[in-house]
């Protein structure tokens, strides 16, 4: 546990020393029976800007022997929505941790280097850009770049990873092909393939 990297981040709030405090025991909390597993914790905590949406959302990506699991919950309070969300983040990786364990002791197995938050969601200069000069009135819709390794994968491990993530669509190179490929939940349940034609 003591080896885990814990990241936290505010936008439009300050973080004080109490917010601080309070997310990174939850986040422990929701990671101890895991620790071994997580290297590095990235926590976004954000208010929305809009008064008359009073949402209040926090997001906490998580790097855990090279998979990258990801939940984000949004209530009217931000200690509400950082206890959703380690709530969430529990279940996830409890469920991660089962499906390691029932697919990956063959002999031989070795688990991949985690990646760093850098590496994964470095979106620092699209952030500052964006809110540079921008106090008196809201910005126009800019667009939020996500840079992050992607190793070739199977569609099943896709697949895994899509329950991981809490989006509705992953995007992936295949392994077989090479092609960048997305996978997306259905709306009717199951899952959808989206791939270039040629």
């Amino acid at each position: 546990m003591n080896s885990m990297k814990l990241l936290i981040h505010g936008r439009n709030l300050e973080l004080t020393p109490a917010l601080r405090e309070y997310t990174q025991a939850k986040v422990e909390k929701a990671i101890q029976h895991f620790g071994d597993m997580v290297k590095e914790a990235d926590v976004h905590l954000s208010v929305a800007r809009n008064p008359r949406v009073p949402q209040q959302t926090a997001e906490v990506t998580i790097f855990a022997n090279g998979t990258v699991i990801r939940a984000q919950e949004r209530s009217e309070n931000l200690y509400a929505s950082i206890d959703l969300v380690a709530n969430k983040l529990s279940r996830q990786l409890r469920r991660f941790k089962e499906r390691n364990s029932d697919h990956h002791h063959s002999p031989g197995h070795k688990a991949s280097t985690t990646p760093t938050t850098e590496a994964v969601l470095d979106d620092s200069l699209v952030d500052s850009s964006l809110l540079t000069g921008k106090e008196a009135h809201l910005p126009t819709p800019g667009i939020k770049r996500k840079y992050f390794a992607m190793p070739p994968m199977s569609l099943e491990e896709a697949r895994h990873q899509l329950d991981l993530i809490d989006h509705d669509f992953f995007l992936f190179r295949n392994r077989d092909s090479g092609d960048l490929q997305v996978i997306y939940r259905r709306n009717h349940g199951g899952y959808g393939l989206i791939e270039a034609k040629d």
